[in-house]
């Protein structure tokens, strides 16, 4: 008998979300455009949700679709929406996604969330592999530690990214982009020498340069989720 050709199976995915009280196109415009100047790689053709509350109405989903599509997203579709926005969103090719308890927003930090079909999911744990780099990573350069944890014996200069299933040590400086768990996990964390980095993330949440410059700015540290939030302690 042969092998069946086609299976649907439930998964795991990041997704962005984002939260606004007013989705307008313009606003919706001026607000992407501004986080994508400031990482247009990491942002490059995400998948994103808008998280929907009864206040919103009048929204143009066709209109913010195609937005989506100009600059270089994916606009998967929409949560927490009434029957109404629903018909709406569903009418512009958009999903009605149901998030979980733990994508609350946090009133200073962007968010990611999971989403995942109601067929059962199964995590299998997987050893983690280590990838040592001994060089600096200069601007332009990109580093993936797929499956395994990576480490830096040098700086990761500005323009520079580095990406890791696992957790990311870096013994020196953090200039550019830092992104852990790549593949989900958000136990997963960075660790740094000296913290200037454009971006940190860990499994889909990130923050951004001006949020990171606080007491650890410039100092060793270890980044690491806290609950639904990126957190920063000493080493």
């Amino acid at each position: 008998m042969s092998e069946p050709f086609f299976e649907l199976k439930g998964s795991l995915f990041p997704l962005s979300v984002i939260h606004s009280t007013d989705l307008s196109e313009a606003a919706i415009r001026a607000a992407l455009e501004q986080k994508l100047s400031q990482a247009p790689a990491f942002f490059h053709q995400a998948a994103m949700v808008i998280q929907l509350t009864p206040e919103h109405d009048a929204i143009d989903f066709i209109a913010l679709k195609h937005l989506f599509q100009e600059l270089k997203l994916v606009l998967v579709g929409v949560s927490g929406a009434s029957p109404e926005q629903k018909a709406l969103a569903q009418q512009a090719g958009l999903a009605s996604l149901r998030l979980g308890q733990n994508s609350k927003p946090s009133p200073s930090q962007p968010q990611t969330t999971e989403s995942t079909s109601s067929s059962e999911v199964r995590v299998e744990e997987v050893p983690m592999q280590t990838k040592l780099v001994e060089q600096n990573i200069r601007s332009g350069q990109q580093i993936y530690a797929k499956g395994a944890d990576l480490i830096i014996c040098g700086a990761v200069g500005a323009g520079a990214e580095v990406i890791a299933d696992g957790n990311i040590h870096i013994y020196g400086s953090l200039r550019g982009k830092a992104i852990a768990g790549a593949a989900g996990d958000s136990s997963k964390r960075i660790y740094c020498q000296n913290l200037q980095a454009e971006l940190v993330s860990i499994a889909g949440h990130y923050w951004l340069s001006e949020s990171l410059q606080g007491d650890y700015w410039t100092k060793q540290c270890c980044i690491q989720m806290q609950g639904d939030s990126i957190a920063i302690r000493d080493l």
